[in-house]
């Protein structure tokens, strides 16, 4: 029974990898596809503003090779140099997207700068504007896959690329609705306006995907809701232990480690108490996926509460 579960556990993530790895292989694919469609609309139009969404463009091809290599880094399986795994090479992958971002801001507002110096009508806007609006349709679609299964597979590089996908169809579209806006009232000064909007928010999301990757190579703690579900696992079957203390977790990208210490009567037999740890850790498995547990048995005299307390095995 334990063996098939285990089996079953092993296919089940091998499936997932397949499926995460597949993803940021094609989303190489995808980004060098928009990419040749935003540069193709900028080069119609001659847009400052159609320009710095080809730009970022430039920085997902980028960030989706980076991210890709970080995936399969991130699976590789534990070794005598990294005993723990791998896990954490896709915060690498997110930080680097990060800052290549700031840099492709800092780009924009630079050609914002000389297209304010050097002002040049727009050349065929309907024609750009379609082309970038079909880079938008695919990127949009991408970015929604890439969040979803990356929040399912619990993979930062992957949820990063399509986070940052997803400020790019925002900003897409933002630019879409002022470049009409400028084509129509004839306010050229609307293109490099533009440009400044997306380059600031891009700047800001940069913050964001860095400030959020900093966090899980600091060996971030669950959230408050996931504290509460691990202690109720615990709880519900921790049955013959005494009392648990010390609870403490972290996130790796896919993998949480989460380690305790369990008081037993002093009298307990080193199997008795390991029966216990057994039960504790196949329920938590059942229930996280990839998750790492380490149980520090200790006896009764390390307790930490009034002996005789039944209702409250946490202290």
């Amino acid at each position: 029974m334990v063996e098939t579960r285990d089996t079953m556990a092993v296919a089940a993530k091998a499936a997932t990898r397949r499926k995460v790895a597949r993803l940021a292989f094609w989303s190489i694919v995808v980004a060098c596809v928009v990419l040749a469609l935003k540069l193709a609309a900028w080069y119609i139009t001659g847009s400052v503003a159609l320009y710095s969404d080809a730009l970022e463009s430039i920085v997902n091809v980028i960030a989706s090779a980076a991210t890709f290599w970080a995936i399969q880094v991130s699976y590789k399986p534990a070794d005598q140099d990294h005993p723990f795994g791998h896990h954490k090479a896709e915060y690498f992958s997110a930080v680097l997207e990060g800052v290549l971002i700031v840099v492709a801001a800092l780009l924009i507002l630079n050609e914002v700068w000389q297209s304010w110096l050097h002002p040049v009508p727009l050349q065929q806007p309907w024609e750009g504007l379609a082309v970038n609006g079909v880079a938008t349709v695919i990127n949009a679609f991408w970015a929604w896959a890439l969040i979803r299964t990356g929040r399912n597979a619990r993979s930062p590089a992957l949820v990063a690329d399509g986070q940052h996908i997803m400020t790019d169809v925002v900003t897409s579209v933002g630019v879409f609705a002022g470049l009409v806006g400028a084509v129509l009232t004839g306010w050229q000064i609307l293109d490099p306006a533009l440009a400044v909007i997306v380059a600031l928010n891009i700047l800001w999301q940069g913050w964001h995907v860095i400030g959020s990757s900093m966090n899980g190579l600091m060996d971030r703690a669950v959230d408050t809701q996931e504290h509460m579900r691990i202690r109720d696992i615990i709880s519900a079957n921790c049955k013959g232990a005494l009392e648990v203390h010390d609870l403490k977790t972290r996130i790796a990208g896919r993998a949480t480690f989460i380690e305790f210490h369990l008081v037993v009567d002093a009298d307990m037999s080193v199997g008795a108490s390991h029966v216990i740890c057994d039960r504790i850790e196949d329920a938590l498995q059942a229930e996280i996926p990839s998750v790492r547990v380490t149980i520090h048995v200790e006896p009764d005299d390390e307790a930490k509460l009034p002996k005789g307390t039944t209702a409250v095995p946490f202290a």
